[in-house]
């Protein structure tokens, strides 16, 4: 260790120059967004359910979403007790939805409220947003009807509130 400090000590010092970019210019914000639930639905294609599909095809049936909630829950179940306490929901949540606060809630999904999430409680709230998400009633759900639409003025910090460009309200 000491020869390597006498070596850089005595080598000739080079000044470095850093080149970096000059600042990128702003991104416009999005206007399709895909919420964290949407995502986990979609990489539910292809699960194997014995369904139908069971194919990755874009498109998700309720049978590969109750499949995959079932994997996703054994994946943090385990002790095997059937139920997530909320603290586990948390951990489910920052594993397959990306954050612990991303919905849905678990308040949301324990219907009996027994403070804790059962696999038929999550499985029958995927069953809802099957529902809510399937907008052409087709029984499957397309990467499409997974996203969201914005519709509000954006800029890059944030909602406009009808805003012109330059940040003047909008005239009356």
């Amino acid at each position: 260790m000491l020869l390597a400090l006498l070596l850089q000590a005595a080598a000739p010092s080079a000044d470095v120059v850093v080149r970096a970019p000059l600042p990128a210019p702003l991104q416009t914000p999005a206007t399709i967004l895909v919420e964290p639930v949407a995502m986990l639905i979609a990489t539910f294609d292809g699960e194997p359910d014995g369904g139908t599909d069971g194919e990755r095809d874009g498109l998700v049936e309720r049978s590969e979403i109750d499949a995959g909630i079932a994997r996703t829950f054994a994946a943090i179940d385990t002790a095997k007790t059937g139920k997530l306490r909320y603290l586990a929901y948390s951990d489910w949540a920052l594993r397959w939805l990306g954050d612990r606060a991303a919905l849905p809630s678990p308040y949301e999904v324990d219907r009996d409220n027994d403070d804790a999430v059962s696999l038929v409680e999550m499985q029958d709230h995927f069953s809802r947003l099957f529902a809510r998400y399937d907008k052409d009633g087709d029984k499957r759900i397309s990467r499409a009807e997974l996203l969201t639409f914005r519709a509000a003025p954006i800029d890059k910090d944030g909602p406009t509130g009808g805003k012109r460009p330059g940040g003047k309200p909008p005239r009356r």
